[in-house]
C-alpha cells in the first residue's frame, strides 16, 4: 500500500525546522502524523504559523491548552487560500544563483520585497520566491539596469503590501471580530470562514490584476504620447513645448485637530472622501496622485496650467462635500523620479508653498505662473517674494483664481 505524505525528515526540511522541534508540536497537538506516521502537506503551514506565533512571544503551553479545548484551531490552514504560506525549496540563494547567472543580491531582494527579512546567501529559498526569478531573467535579458531591477522589485512589494495590509485590517475588524464578539470559538470560526475564504481568494487575485493593468494602461498610454510627441517634433510635424511638470501639495486645514477630536473612524473616513474627489480632479487634468499623506495629497502634472486647474477645482469640491478647508501649493520644475516616487527641489518647495498658503487658497510660484502662460482658464495675482523655511533666496509667490 503507497502511503502519502511527509516523513518526519521531509516536513523538517519543508519547513525550515530541527526535526527534534517537530516532536515538541505533536506534544502541543499543533502535529498529528496520520498513517504510517506521515504529514500533511498543510503541515509546513501549520509549523510555520506556530513558529512566528512563538517568536511572537505567545507562550507554547498555552497554545497547546487554547488547541485541545476548542477555544483555538489551526484547521483554516487547509483551506486553498493559504497556499501562499510557502514552503522552503531544496536550494539556497548562492545556489540558485550559479545556476540562473542572476547576481546574489539580485535574488536576496525578492525575500526583502515580500516583506520579509533580509536573507542570507545560504539561506534556502522559499518557493514563492522561485516563481519571481524568470522576472528577474527576462529584464536582465533585456538589459534593464541591476539598480532598477531592485527598484522595481522594491516598489511592487511595497504596492503588494499596502493591498495586503488593507484586507487584513478589513478581515480583521468586519468579519473576525464580529465573530468573536459573538461568542464563536476558534474551530466555529474557521469552519464559518472557510466558504467565503475560498472564494474570496481567487476573485481577489483577478480583481487586483483587473487594477493593476488598468494602471498599466494608464502609463502605457502616456509613454506612448511622449513618443509619439517627440517623433512629430523630430520631423517638423509638430512644435513641441518642453515644459517641465508641476508637483502640487493639497493639504486639509484643522486635519489634525479634527480627527483628534472625532477619532480614527473620522480620519478615516475624511481621507476616503479626499481620495475620491481629488483622484477625479487629478485625473481629468493628465495628472496623478503619487502619495497620500494623511491630511493631504502629493500630486505630478505634465502641465503647470493643468495642475492649476485641477487644484482650484479641489478646493472647491472639497468645500462643498463639506471636508475641512483645503489649501494647495504648486511649484514647477525639473523633478527626479525612483521608486514609484518623486524627489527634489522642486517638490520640496511646492510642499513649503503649501504650507505657506491660507486656507481656501491655491497658491503657486512664478515658475508655474510662465509655464501656464497662454492657460485661458486661470489668471493670477502676485503677493510678492517670500521666503520660506529650508529654501535658498525668495520665491515670487502667486494666488491662483479662475479667470471667470
Amino acid at each position: 500500500m503507497h502511503v502519502t505524505g511527509y516523513t518526519r525528515a521531509e516536513l523538517a526540511q519543508r519547513a525550515g525546522v530541527d526535526p527534534d522541534s517537530l516532536d515538541r508540536f505533536v506534544e502541543l497537538g499543533v502535529l498529528a502524523p496520520g498513517e504510517g506516521d506521515r504529514f500533511r502537506a498543510s503541515d509546513v503551514r501549520r509549523v510555520n504559523i506556530v513558529r512566528a506565533l512563538e517568536d511572537g512571544g505567545l507562550p507554547m503551553p498555552a497554545l497547546g491548552e487554547a488547541l485541545r479545548r476548542g477555544d483555538l484551531s489551526l484547521d483554516f490552514v487547509e483551506q486553498p487560500s493559504y497556499d501562499r504560506f510557502a514552503s522552503l525549496a531544496t536550494g539556497t540563494f548562492r545556489e540558485l544563483s550559479a545556476e540562473t547567472s542572476i547576481p546574489i543580491e539580485l535574488l536576496l531582494v525578492i525575500r526583502e520585497a515580500m516583506g520579509f527579512a533580509h536573507p542570507e546567501p545560504d539561506d534556502r529559498v522559499r518557493e514563492t520566491e522561485l516563481e519571481v526569478v524568470p522576472f528577474i531573467e527576462i529584464l536582465l535579458r533585456a538589459g534593464i539596469r541591476h539598480d532598477l531591477i531592485t527598484r522595481s522589485l522594491r516598489v511592487y512589494g511595497d504596492a503588494a503590501r499596502r493591498i495586503a495590509e488593507t484586507e487584513a485590517a478589513w478581515w480583521r475588524t468586519e468579519i473576525l471580530l464580529p465573530l468573536f464578539q459573538a461568542g464563536k470559538r476558534g474551530r466555529e470560526i474557521g469552519e464559518l470562514t472557510a466558504t467565503f475564504a475560498t472564494e474570496f481568494a481567487g476573485i481577489n487575485d483577478v480583481a487586483i490584476l483587473a487594477l493593476y493593468h488598468g494602471q498599466q494602461s494608464n502609463a502605457w498610454m502616456r509613454n506612448i504620447l511622449e513618443g509619439f510627441e517627440t517623433v512629430l517634433s523630430e520631423t517638423g510635424l509638430h512644435d513641441r513645448l518642453d515644459r517641465d511638470p508641476a508637483i502640487s501639495f493639497l493639504d486639509l486645514t484643522g486635519y489634525t485637530r479634527l480627527t483628534e477630536e472625532r477619532g480614527d473612524d473620522a480620519a478615516a473616513d475624511l481621507a476616503g472622501r479626499l481620495a475620491t474627489l481629488v483622484q477625479r480632479s487629478a485625473t481629468q487634468h493628465t495628472g496623478k496622485a503619487v502619495k497620500w499623506l494623511g491630511d493631504g495629497v502629493m500630486f505630478h502634472f505634465r502641465d503647470a496650467g493643468e495642475a492649476v486647474e485641477a487644484s482650484l477645482e479641489m478646493v472647491d469640491a472639497a468645500k462643498l462635500a463639506g471636508l475641512p478647508p483645503a489649501h494647495v501649493g504648486v511649484h514647477a520644475g525639473p523633478v527626479l523620479f525612483q521608486e514609484g516616487d518623486y524627489f527634489g527641489r522642486t517638490v520640496n518647495a511646492a510642499a513649503r508653498i503649501s504650507d505657506y498658503a491660507r486656507q481656501g487658497e491655491v497658491l503657486v510660484s512664478q515658475e508655474v505662473v510662465d509655464a501656464a502662460d497662454g492657460n485661458g482658464a486661470v489668471a493670477f495675482t502676485e503677493i510678492g517674494p517670500v521666503e520660506l523655511k529650508g529654501l535658498a533666496g525668495a520665491l515670487r509667490l502667486h494666488v491662483a483664481r479662475r479667470r471667470t
